[in-house]
């Protein structure tokens, strides 16, 4: 999925004034890296770090060379996961924000399940009617 300019400009417009959008764009962002689709994850976090600090800026916390940095989010890019979670882990740092995961089942297993004295007494108010 190729970026036009003006997509990417408009997003760089708004995540430079509004905080709540860059949170929720690197959210997005390793959430879809998360799920597998590695392409479009590299291609979001380099829009992400495009319209927040920058390459260079990146290049000098992470110790890595900015044209290393450019290789790896580019379109046949494939950063190492100590590459990647070294990144992720920076950008969380800058932005104010901890990511954590969950699985889903045990997501599941918070919510409130009815507690099984009152599903028995459903029962019997229903047999006795």
């Amino acid at each position: 999925m190729a970026l036009t300019r003006d997509f990417r400009e408009t997003i760089q417009a708004r995540a430079k004034r509004d905080p709540a959008f860059r949170k929720a764009l690197l959210s997005e962002t390793v959430e879809i890296l998360l799920s597998g689709d590695v392409p479009l994850g590299n291609e979001l976090l380099r829009g992400y770090i495009n319209a927040t600090l920058g390459f260079p800026k990146l290049a000098a916390h992470t110790r890595l060379h900015v044209k290393t940095l450019h290789q790896m989010f580019g379109l046949n890019g494939n950063p190492t996961d100590r590459n990647l979670f070294q990144i992720v882990a920076y950008l969380q740092h800058a932005e104010g924000v901890r990511f954590q995961v969950r699985s889903t089942r045990a997501a599941l297993r918070t919510k409130k399940r009815p507690s099984p004295q009152g599903t028995k007494r459903a029962a019997s108010a229903a047999m006795r009617r």
